[in-house]
């Protein structure tokens, strides 16, 4: 297998706040320059893109009570671009929030920022299926899914989201999308979108889910939905990272439970000695840079107990970052 360091971001929102920032500053300067030269040092980075990307559409009403909705101007594209980033996932519960034209017009700028896209499509074969990109000489598979909404879920001729209802376990159209990719990549990334806000551990359909995913051939697996970033798990196959918190955002922050701290991680698939580091980021109003001081104490105190929790150690290397090995 190839030597490649895929960078893994959970939840980036490019928004509201967000989108009024990035009329104000360059694209690149919603990231702090450490963590672009850490994305910089990635041979591909992914993330969950938690937005539409349109100037199109009204706020969905199949979800009556909704309370955020999410869309900013096509040329927030460019902010991925500036940290590198290869691939998005978009399979969330915001990715309909403007619609089935908001949604069209997210997946066409994407794709015309030659940015890998999965999890969503104009009918359910388009969103379910995986892609593969190229990280370093690596061939990864990636395979974006929701557990919710159910109201987003695409259909056979309507646009949305790659949905399941992961609580009674993964469909069958999942793991055999994860068998396919198997079969042609280096290495598979299975991406969820799952669970309710505002946790700090996953649940136990969470780590059940999460070992079929790696029966089925995912490598890895790298959750997100908490806002919260939780432990480590670790299988035969790779690493369960249940959930990566917050990347980019313009939300409100809980004191006690710390949503304006997420994490990086670093996948080096096949590296015996470091396949998993993580990078604590700090998440300030609409600008995201690396953890230090208190924030890097809490990231680490929070770390050694939710992985020691899921049975992996932590080794701490810089104020702000870990590796992360089988226990």
């Amino acid at each position: 297998m190839a030597s490649a360091t895929i960078g893994v971001l959970g939840d980036v929102m490019l928004g509201r706040a967000v989108a009024e920032a990035l009329d104000r500053v360059a694209p690149e300067e919603v990231w702090a320059g450490e963590v672009r030269e850490i994305a910089a040092g990635c041979d591909a980075v992914v993330c969950n893109l938690e937005c539409c990307l349109s100037a199109r559409g009204t706020p969905t009403e199949r979800i009556p009570g909704k309370p955020f909705f999410f869309r900013a101007p096509p040329a927030a594209i460019d902010s991925l671009r500036a940290i590198g980033v290869a691939a998005v996932g978009v399979a969330n519960n915001h990715a309909l929030d403007y619609e089935a034209d908001a949604l069209v017009d997210t997946l066409d700028a994407v794709r015309t920022a030659g940015i890998g896209l999965t999890g969503a499509g104009v009918a359910d074969s388009e969103a379910r299926r995986g892609i593969a990109i190229d990280a370093g000489g690596l061939r990864l598979g990636i395979v974006a899914v929701s557990d919710h909404p159910a109201e987003f879920a695409a259909g056979p001729d309507d646009p949305g989201i790659a949905y399941a209802d992961l609580r009674r376990g993964p469909p069958g159209w999942l793991a055999e999308e994860i068998g396919r990719l198997r079969g042609a990549c280096d290495a598979v990334l299975a991406f969820p979108h799952w669970g309710p806000n505002m946790t700090t551990e996953p649940a136990g359909w969470q780590r059940e889910v999460a070992a079929r995913l790696h029966d089925a051939g995912a490598d890895a697996v790298a959750g997100h939905s908490a806002h919260v970033f939780h432990g480590v798990g670790w299988s035969s196959r790779g690493p369960t990272l249940f959930d990566l918190g917050d990347a980019l955002d313009d939300y409100a922050v809980d004191p006690a439970l710390r949503n304006d701290l997420g994490v990086m991680a670093l996948w080096r698939p096949g590296d015996s000695d470091a396949e998993l580091e993580l990078v604590a980021l700090a998440l300030d109003f609409c600008h995201t840079r690396l953890a230090d001081g208190e924030e890097a104490e809490w990231a680490a105190a929070r770390l050694e107990r939710a992985c020691g929790g899921l049975g992996t150690a932590v080794e701490r290397i810089t104020e702000q970052r870990f590796i992360v090995r089988p226990g």
